[in-house]
């Protein structure tokens, strides 16, 4: 069974940092990408980041210069650094997982920004 297991969110001040995790489990096939998706109240489920095994990364335009997506291929986790943090960054935080039998997804972490 596929397991993807989110830590790290929580509250952070404007201008603070915070670093997500995720690790993968129970994948037994090639995984092309590893990334981080957002969903804030009211909106769609929008990408973050992400990245291929071969260290391809791609930000959306929100987070660029701020968030850095890293993958460990050995160990099969993903983390995102997110810094300069600001309210809008608010959301729940998504583990996803493209592989060649499908893509998995975490249960999500919620990231709060405030004063």
């Amino acid at each position: 069974q596929v397991r993807l297991v989110e830590s790290g969110g929580g509250s952070v001040q404007p201008g603070g940092s915070q670093k997500l995790s995720c690790a993968v489990s129970g994948i037994f096939f090639s995984i092309r990408a590893m990334g981080w998706y957002r969903q804030a109240p009211g909106k769609e489920r929008e990408l973050v980041a992400s990245i291929t095994g071969g260290g391809y990364t791609n930000y959306a335009d929100s987070v660029k210069g701020r968030f850095i997506i890293s993958r460990d291929n050995a160990k099969n986790t993903v983390a995102l650094q997110m810094n300069s943090l600001k309210p809008e960054d608010t959301a729940v935080y998504y583990c996803n997982v493209v592989g060649v039998q499908g893509t998995y997804w975490g249960q999500g972490t919620q990231v709060a920004v405030s004063s």
